[in-house]
C-alpha cells in the first residue's frame, strides 16, 4: 500500500472515531465549519459587490 492510501484510510478512521466517540461535539464542529464558509462567501460577494459599484 503506498503512503497516500493509508494517511487517507487513517484520516477517515479518525473522523468516523470523532464522530461516534462525541456527536454533539462533531456536529458543533461542522455547524461551525458550515457558518466559517457562509460568513466568508458573503465577505467575497460583498468585495465583489464593491468593486463592480465604481
Amino acid at each position: 500500500m503506498n503512503v497516500k492510501k493509508i494517511a487517507g484510510l487513517a484520516g477517515i478512521a479518525l473522523v468516523l472515531f470523532f464522530v461516534i466517540a462525541q456527536p454533539g461535539q462533531a456536529a458543533g464542529l461542522v455547524g461551525n465549519i458550515v457558518d466559517f464558509l457562509r460568513s466568508s462567501a458573503e465577505s467575497v460577494i460583498t468585495f465583489v459587490s464593491n468593486v463592480f459599484k465604481r
